[in-house]
């Protein structure tokens, strides 16, 4: 008997009773509204950065003299780097901001591959500026690092903020033998790569086998000369990493909304298909209990 009652049970049950699981229309619609006010905030962040983008393209073509003339002077030189040499430094461009794709993840990508392929005979010392790189960098290489800029990248970056950095790196106390400074380089709106750039100190410059094409070079002047362009080769990688940055967020903005326009049109779909159900399950008790009447 208890038997037959239990599959009496299992047969009569409602059909359109709540699945446990299964969203309610309440739980839809705030999750709809949710998304939507998402939607709104990508938006809106695409436009900001549309406009940043705008003006940082707009200052990275007379930067881009700054690193020409330094790149030229080094060409012209004819200055080596020896990538055996055991005291090395990499300075790292970044910012303190993020939503904006794999502008920082990339540079700590390539640079946790070279890195992880040096020898232990080999002690390379990071310089970091922006959070973000020095978030994902310490992480496994946090002995590594020789000093850290944060509060970069809220603000257009200007020359002031370059000889900033440049003035920290001359005044550390750490003779390097080898120098790079990595940073992305814009291509266009939705391409950047990441580029390295040697950098060399005074004693490396001097020792340069036509470095006597100038005329009038002493210690003084070449001091000089080589304090400006670092300053100048660090001030074009921040306005080429900004740049970079801008188009970067501008492009994942669009993406987000893109995105969450799709899943709006997707849980309205499900909030109407729901909301149907309810109305025939309440349609279906009127009638039954019509019907029993």
């Amino acid at each position: 008997m208890e038997a037959i009652m239990s599959r009496s049970v299992a047969v009569f049950a409602p059909q359109l009773t709540q699945v446990r699981g299964m969203a309610t229309l309440k739980d839809i619609r705030l999750r709809l509204k949710s998304v939507t006010n998402i939607q709104k905030i990508t938006k809106s962040m695409k436009m900001v950065s549309a406009a940043k983008y705008a003006r940082a393209e707009r200052e990275l073509k007379p930067a881009r003299a700054y690193g020409a003339g330094a790149k030229a002077f080094f060409e012209s030189a004819e200055l080596q780097q020896d990538k055996a040499q055991p005291n090395q430094m990499i300075v790292v461009m970044s910012s303190d901001r993020g939503l904006c794709g794999g502008v920082h993840s990339g540079i700590c990508r390539e640079l946790r591959g070279i890195l992880g392929e040096r020898g232990p005979t080999t002690e390379t010392k990071l310089v970091v500026v922006g959070d973000k790189a020095k978030g994902i960098l310490q992480r496994t290489f946090k002995d590594n690092f020789l000093m850290s800029f944060n509060e970069y990248g809220r603000k257009p970056p200007v020359f002031a903020d370059a000889a900033l950095v440049a003035n920290a790196i001359l005044d550390v106390d750490y003779k390097f033998d080898v120098a790079s400074l990595y940073f992305n380089t814009f291509r266009s709106v939705v391409s950047y790569r990441v580029t390295e750039l040697p950098l060399f100190n005074q004693d490396q410059v001097a020792k340069a086998d036509k470095i006597s094409l100038y005329d009038s070079i002493d210690d003084e002047v070449l001091r000089s000369y080589n304090e400006f362009a670092l300053v100048s080769l660090v001030f074009f990688a921040m306005k080429e990493g900004a740049c970079s940055e801008q188009s970067s967020r501008m492009t994942a903005m669009d993406a987000a909304s893109k995105n969450a326009g799709e899943m709006i049109d997707k849980l309205t779909l499900t909030f109407n298909r729901t909301r149907q159900a309810v109305i025939t399950k309440e349609l279906i008790e009127i009638i039954s209990g019509a019907a029993a009447l």
